[in-house]
């Protein structure tokens, strides 16, 4: 017999050889054993996870003489014929290549005549989607009122270009991706069989690696058999081949952007090019582990959702402790634009160091400096204003009508000594932030007005910015006084207009209150004033 491709050697034949798909298999044995069947059914999911092979084990157990628990016998004349794939009663259609009108009226007509041998003719036609318009609304109606011996299966990868009507005629099951640790327990049976010297942990990384298909499994497995034919195939041999990296290179990428060392990350980038490795490969390596460091960041370390072992967990553990989640997120949003342009990029290589370049050195993108661009701009256009015409503008001030007193009408509560403690803090937690984070709150000063409350105070206008990095500072703020602390973004008019209905107008300004002057708010006001007295 000619060789046999691993998917296809392994292939499922029965029911319970099925890996991954429980909640399928035992609706559909169910469905056979109390003979409820239906006319229609739609297998949806990725590449790999058993569309087609499931549909051809129940094309093979429903059309059995003697099923046993709703699965196929095996040895009966239906179930030889289909085994053989000699058996007419199943037909199978790559809707990709025959999906015009003519191959659907073909079937139109096919499905009227009995099947010679078995119960039902079972038509699978796979990709789907790729039908026309005109073919799918050739098939509409066979599809809802088919022969009493006809079954569809409908395979596809796409549902959502599959037209309603449609999906309202099938009984849609949802494939899942299959589990990594699945996956791996069940290649190394495979392997046990094939009598191959592989280690656990290189059959870990490539169920990783496929992501959820057991054929793409089985292929780079068989890839890495027939390459390193009759030696002892470890991980990195596996990595060599799928030119992927060691992952002790992802964790010494993040040690030098988190400590800013542009040399180290340029030392790792130019190791992976010495290797030979996938640039690209090891980008999405990087977005993919730093994935994993949020993940164990935001569960407090229950990572249950992560299929590596608990040494490898620790080690997550331990970086992600030594960063923040704005910080990670920030680098998911790189490394995702870097998957995104390296891909037709003419030099992959230095589109990478650019990008770790711009982490390592904390250098900001055009939107961020363009906040500081502002300030500087803002900040020299009052200075400019302030130098024309003095006088004018001291008259203008001068008669300017006073301003009305206002009593407050209750005591104000106290102010704890950790929240005032807190305020002195501020500009040390304002350097602690990530690059972006950091020159949103570059010009935010500290405020109290009572209780136990720490404000935030920011410029007008500023709120979109400071909402998309607050939860960074606030939990950079409950770190640093090791409690929750009841952190409020506040403008500076609404802080002001809140202190006087506090306080008065007649309270003596501390420190707190006179070092909010120096915020955005203030130059746009002094701008917005000066501009209306000169001109």
């Amino acid at each position: 017999m000619s060789y046999l491709a691993l998917y296809r050697k392994y292939r499922p034949r029965t029911f319970d050889e099925v890996v991954g798909q429980e909640h399928i298999v035992r609706t559909l044995q169910n469905q056979i054993k109390t003979e409820r069947i239906s006319h229609a059914y739609l297998f949806t999911g990725s590449r790999g996870t058993g569309k087609t092979t499931i549909a051809k084990i129940f094309a093979r157990a429903v059309n059995c003489t003697n099923p046993a628990n709703g699965s196929a016998c095996m040895e009966c004349e239906a179930c030889k014929q289909i085994e053989d794939g000699g058996s007419i009663n199943i037909i199978e259609l790559d809707a990709a290549s025959h999906n015009g009108v003519d191959n659907i009226r073909e079937i139109n007509e096919e499905v009227k005549y009995s099947p010679a041998v078995g119960k039902y003719k079972v038509y699978i036609i796979d990709e789907v989607h790729m039908l026309s318009t005109g073919a799918f609304n050739a098939l509409l109606k066979t599809l809802e009122e088919p022969p009493a011996h006809v079954i569809f299966i409908l395979a596809t990868t796409d549902p959502q270009k599959i037209p309603v009507t449609i999906l309202s005629r099938c009984q849609r099951f949802d494939f899942k991706r299959i589990p990594a640790s699945q996956i791996s327990h069940t290649l190394h049976g495979y392997m046990n069989e094939e009598h191959i010297d592989i280690e656990d942990e290189a059959l870990d990384y490539i169920a990783r690696l496929a992501d959820g298909g057991m054929r793409d499994a089985l292929s780079i497995l068989e890839q890495c058999i027939s390459f390193y034919f009759d030696e002892h195939i470890t991980v990195d041999k596996v990595l060599y081949l799928v030119g992927a990296v060691d992952t002790h290179y992802l964790f010494d990428m993040i040690d030098a952007l988190i400590a800013y060392n542009s040399t180290k990350a340029l030392e790792v980038c130019d190791q992976v090019n010495i290797q030979g490795r996938s640039i690209r490969q090891f980008a999405v390596d990087l977005l993919v582990h730093v994935r994993n460091l949020l993940v164990v960041k935001t569960t407090q370390g229950q990572a249950s959702v992560l299929d590596y072992s608990k040494e490898y967990i620790a080690k997550l553990e331990e970086q992600a402790s030594r960063t923040e989640v704005g910080t990670l997120m920030h680098y998911i949003k790189v490394f995702s634009e870097l998957d995104s342009e390296i891909k037709v990029a003419s030099n992959q290589r230095i589109l990478l160091e650019v990008t770790v370049l711009k982490l390592s050195e904390a250098v900001t993108d055009a939107a961020s400096s363009g906040i500081e661009d502002k300030l500087l701009a803002l900040q020299a256009k009052l200075e400019k204003l302030e130098a024309r015409e003095p006088m004018q503008v001291v008259r203008e001030v001068s008669a300017k009508e006073p301003e009305k007193e206002i009593v407050p009408t209750r005591l104000p509560e106290a102010v704890p000594e950790d929240i005032k403690e807190l305020v002195g803090k501020w500009d040390t937690i304002k350097n602690q932030l990530g690059t972006a984070a950091r020159l949103v709150f570059k010009s935010t000063s500290a405020g109290l007005i009572e209780g136990d409350i720490f404000y935030i105070v920011h410029g007008v206008n500023m709120e979109p910015s400071i909402n998309s990095h607050i939860e960074e500072a606030r939990a950079l703020i409950n770190k640093t006084m090791q409690k929750e602390v009841k952190v409020v973004p506040i403008a500076i008019n609404n802080y002001e207009m809140k202190t006087k209905e506090v306080h008065g107008t007649k309270m003596q300004q501390n420190d707190v209150t006179d070092s909010i002057s120096g915020t955005l708010r203030d130059i746009y006001s002094k701008i917005n004033y000066k501009i209306e007295t000169i001109n």
